[in-house]
Parts: structure tokens; sequence; C-alpha cells
């Protein structure tokens, strides 16, 4: 059994080659026999950070885990193409939340698009199409007159109308890895083509059709992870909400005014730095959350109440290490990271020729 290349992972001040094994053996440790990975041992599984956390496996090399994974998804596909929001850590993947949020069931083309990208598996990419198809059918059954995509449906499957800017930011870059799955399939799919053109539309040009969730950096940086905006537009977006949300030497707070910054969201502003070409700023803020590193198991905590000096909540959770080290994989020049979230190689979908 060969040992994954994992040069890609070393970077000055946040991860040394010792740190990205133990990392990367902290998240393999929280995977469960059947492929599933829950927040940590005894807690919860959600789609997302689910397939945020093998993602990291794939950028580490860890294939045949990452593999696992996503056919634990495609096992536990409901029959309209949707995910649960939650399920318990047990064997028997006991649903404990039904309702159907959109931005979790459309993250799998996110993360076939990328082990497909880190592998060439042909086969996987064959066996997962009818997986990512349903989904991102599903999702489109919430998407309203104005493009935005409604952010869930309820457990009773009635669909919510209301749109999350973060949600539908992460929906558009799933859209365009599935349009690239299709691509690469040969079966153009135009009606998503469309789908994902007015919904850049919506988050670009109309604010009023999302919930005011302001307060939040994630509605912040996402639209600039998730591809919606690019260039001065991006740019311009990063510095608007760079003294709000950023503590120097701390992270990134997830709401404001709250004196608590947080792993992941300072991992995935990170992945948007790059994103726009601010590998430098990137850097910095990962240095910036290595107090939430945990040495003994690799892993990181969720977040610090900066004005307490406490760690909190007490819980060392899979995807933020595996933001993390997405992060760090896309500054290192992982192939398949770099070409998933920096977006130059995926379809952008028809935008609308109206203004309105």
């Amino acid at each position: 059994m060969t040992t994954p290349r994992t040069e890609h992972l070393v970077l000055s001040g946040v991860l040394t080659a010792e740190d990205a094994a133990a990392t990367v053996r902290g998240i393999l440790a929280g995977q469960r026999a059947d492929g599933a990975i829950p927040w940590f041992r005894g807690h919860h599984l959600d789609p997302w950070d689910h397939t945020e956390a093998a993602m990291a496996l794939d950028a580490a090399g860890e294939h045949e885990a990452a593999a696992r994974a996503y056919a634990w998804l495609a096992r536990h596909q409901n029959t309209d193409g949707s995910w649960y929001a939650a399920y318990a850590d047990g064997d028997f993947a006991e649903v404990t939340d039904r309702s159907r949020e959109s931005n979790f069931v459309a993250y799998v083309a996110v993360g076939v698009w990328h082990h497909y990208l880190s592998t060439g598996d042909d086969t996987f990419l064959d066996r997962m199409w009818p997986v990512v198809y349903a989904a991102i059918e599903h999702v489109l059954t919430l998407q309203q007159p104005g493009g935005e995509i409604g952010w869930r449906r309820d457990a009773d499957g009635t669909p919510t109308r209301d749109a999350l800017l973060t949600g539908s930011s992460s929906v558009h870059h799933a859209l365009r890895c599935a349009l690239a799955i299709a691509e690469q399939r040969e079966e153009p799919q135009p009606d998503w083509e469309l789908a994902a053109g007015a919904l850049r539309h919506a988050i670009r040009r109309h604010p009023e059709r999302f919930l005011d969730k302001s307060r939040y950096s994630m509605d912040w940086y996402y639209p600039v992870l998730g591809g919606a905006l690019s260039g001065a537009e991006a740019k311009a977006r990063i510095e608007e909400g760079w003294e709000r949300f950023v503590v120097p030497g701390l992270g990134v707070r997830c709401v404001v005014p709250n004196p608590w910054v947080t792993g992941g969201e300072s991992a995935e502003l990170a992945l948007a730095l790059w994103v726009v070409g601010e590998s430098d700023r990137a850097l910095e803020i990962l240095q910036s959350i290595r107090h939430l590193r945990d040495a003994e198991s690799g892993l990181y905590w969720t977040g610090y109440v900066f004005e307490d000096r406490a760690v909190w909540p007490r819980e060392l959770t899979a995807w933020t290490a595996g933001s993390v080290v997405l992060a760090v994989a896309a500054l290192g020049g992982h192939e398949a990271t770099c070409a998933v979230f920096g977006g130059g190689l995926l379809p952008s979908g028809l935008e609308p020729d109206c203004c309105e």
C-alpha cells in the first residue's frame, strides 16, 4: 500500500507534514465502517459536512475512504433525490431531522466532481451520476421565479420559499460542478445552465430576494466562495466586510457583534481569499487559527470566545478539520481542489439578458 503524497498540505505556520498527517488521521478516525462521517463520534451527520470531510480525504490522497463516504450518500438518498438534514451517529442511519435543506442536497455535486478530478475514476462518475442528477433536480424544484433557491423542504414536504444567500451561493457552486459532470459525460443539461445563470443574477443584483442574515460572516464571503461574484466585484465585497468580521490574530467571527471566532468560517474565508488571488491574506487567516488546533487529535475546535479566553463549544469536528485541509490544499496547489474552488474551468451557466 502506497502512502498518499501530501506535500501540498504543508504550509508555513499552519501545518507541518506531521500536523497534516495527524489531521487526516483524525478525520479518518471519525469515519464509521459504513463510510459515514459524523461531526464527531456520538454526534449527528449532515450531508454537507459529511461531503466536506470526504473532500478533505481526497485532498490528502485517501481516495478509498472518500469513495466510501460517497457510497454512503448513494445508499441513503431519498427517492426524491434528497437527503435529510441530520442523521444520528449509529449503525442504522436514524433520521433526527426530516427537513431537507437545498444546499445540503446540492453539495454532493461538488464532492463528486472533486473526487473524479482527484482520481480520474470514470466508473465512480458513472455510478454517481444518477445520484447527482436526482439531487440537482430536487434542488431546482425549490428555485423561485427570481432565481434564488428556497432553503429547504419541511419534514412534511412543504417547500420553503424563503432563500438564504449563503445556501444559494453554495447551490450555485454545486450547479456549476454538476454542469461540469454533465459536460464530462456528454449529457447537456440546458435547464441547469439557465438555473445557474438565474441564480447568479439574483445573488449579484438582488440582495432583497434573500433573508437578511448580513450579521453572519458566511453571507459576506459565500457569494465569492460559491463563484457568483468574481473579479472586482468579489474583491470589493471582501474589503467591505473585512473590518466587521476579521479579528486580527484570532480568526473570523461567525456573527457580529459576538466575540466568537470559528475555525470553519476562518478556513472558508481563506479559501475565498485564495479564489480572488489574495494568497498572502489567506495564509494569515489560516495562521491565525492555529490556536484552535488540538495537538492530541490533530483536529480543530469549532470556535473560541475571545472575551472569555475559552474554547466553545467543546467539540472537535471533522468538517472544521476538513475545511482547513481544503484551504491549505488550494494554497498548496492541489490540482483538483484548485479546479473545483478556483472556478475558472467550471461552466458558468447562462445568465439572463434582462437587467431587472
